[in-house]
């Protein structure tokens, strides 16, 4: 293989010129003819016993060329990116010129990374949130604590809003009962909003055992179109009224749910792990805002192909999740009436940033000449393994070492306009902080 030349084109294509000789090519040639011999059909030899001057003869001189170059290409493209030092982000496009015995030409016209300039990354001013832990997220997060522990109690009395009611119903349009609409002994909770508009509204006030209708009209986007806009008649009996029962905020409240045994302690631990929480919000908020500062000295002409990559594992990733539910990413299309082209434009944006974001942090490393050791690495392979239960030679297998690396030395970059910014306090958060400390002290 040999490099005869390298053309930068528009749009961060570059073009190489890759020439394989003579010696090579008739390797690739004979490979080709025993990969193909015991296929052919040659008059006067038994199957896979022709030689290949014959089969030439009869067939054709170029009768294993098109094999050939298949089989030499990808290795002499993979030595001339390696030569050229070029970073691809895409697959090549290949024209290959004249072929003879002699050998051939090709051109592999493929995208690269962009260009990347960017200055004043160090010395950012960015705003940083103050962390305070009130009485009042205390009492929220408590009162979180007791809804979920909370039980529901048969009662005998009229339907309110957010009591949970066990009961019969049967839909009519025009009189006659429709697919769907009808069910026995359904639970739901009044004021959810999980039935049509107007209808929850219509059970308050209704008593168990005392049958009632429910008259609505479904609305004009409603799925099962044969019913949109029609008016509807639900014929329902209620059997039973229950009641959310909370439990009371006390020192057996916190030996119920905690492994403490009075309500100060479980506060005490409740105002520990808020203030981690609020800390590490804040501490997010920090980082994404002081990315966004960085990328406002940010410039390259960033390729499309890898914003659709930067999709493609968003895209990816999503659907992992929702297998992990029992969903499937087409049923969740479905089920939303989306298109995979419009669900994908929803990325769009983000994708374009994470892609901004991996091209600024790898110039800053490049800048700043950081690296990665090989105990660096180790020990990431190691922790990894750890957090995801794996033995360190699967997540090895898993994970390319030159991908941890690249992901080593982006968090590098960060840690370093992180350690060079220019915290400033938000007045603002100050200011309502101070009036909420106020409100509670007067209460």
């Amino acid at each position: 293989m040999q490099l005869k030349g390298i053309e930068k084109k528009e749009k961060n294509q570059v073009e190489l010129t890759i020439s394989i000789d003579k010696e090579e090519f008739e390797k690739a040639l004979e490979r080709a003819y025993r990969k193909n011999v015991g296929k052919m059909t040659v008059p006067g030899f038994r199957k896979g016993k022709a030689p290949r001057k014959i089969i030439e003869k009869l067939y054709g001189e170029g009768v294993f060329f098109e094999d050939a170059v298949n089989m030499c290409y990808p290795q002499a493209y993979d030595s001339a990116v390696e030569e050229s030092k070029i970073q691809p982000v895409d697959h090549p496009q290949i024209d290959v010129d004249e072929i003879s015995p002699e050998g051939f030409t090709f051109k592999a016209t493929v995208t690269v990374k962009p260009e990347v300039s960017i200055h004043d990354y160090k010395g950012l001013s960015v705003e940083k949130g103050r962390v305070s832990v009130t009485e009042k997220d205390v009492k929220e997060e408590l009162n979180r604590m007791a809804d979920r522990n909370a039980r529901l109690v048969t009662v005998d009395r009229e339907v309110k809003k957010d009591d949970t009611v066990m009961f019969d119903f049967e839909g009519f349009v025009d009189g006659t009962p429709f697919e769907g609409g009808k069910a026995e002994n359904y639970s739901l909770r009044v004021g959810s909003g999980m039935f049509i508009p107007g209808f929850e509204d219509q059970m308050i006030g209704k008593k168990a055992e005392e049958p009632f209708d429910v008259n609505v009209t479904f609305p004009e986007d409603y799925q099962a179109k044969e019913l949109a806009s029609k008016p509807a008649v639900f014929k329902c009996l209620i059997h039973e009224v229950k009641e959310t029962e909370k439990p009371t905020i006390d020192d057996e409240f916190a030996k119920d749910v905690s492994e403490f045994d009075t309500l100060d302690e479980l506060k005490a631990d409740l105002k520990a792990k808020i203030k981690e929480n609020k800390e590490k919000a804040v501490e997010t908020e920090f980082e994404e805002n002081l990315i966004d500062r960085m990328l406002e000295n940010f410039e390259a002409d960033v390729p499309e192909v890898m914003v659709e990559a930067q999709i493609d594992r968003i895209v990816e990733d999503f659907g992992y999740r929702l297998s992990m539910q029992g969903l499937g990413l087409d049923t969740y299309l479905k089920m939303n009436d989306m298109s995979m082209e419009s669900f994908r434009k929803l990325f769009r944006e983000q994708a374009d940033k994470q892609v901004k974001v991996r091209l600024a942090l790898e110039k800053i490393a490049e800048l700043e000449n950081m690296e990665i050791t090989e105990e660096e690495l180790e020990e990431e392979f190691k922790s990894l393994a750890e957090q995801n239960n794996l033995d360190v030679e699967r997540v090895k297998q898993l994970l390319p070492a030159e991908s941890l690396k690249g992901d080593l030395l982006s968090q590098k970059a960060v840690d370093l306009i992180k350690s060079t910014a220019k915290k400033t306090a938000k007045k603002a958060t100050k200011k309502a902080e101070s009036k909420e400390e106020k409100k509670e002290d007067e209460e």
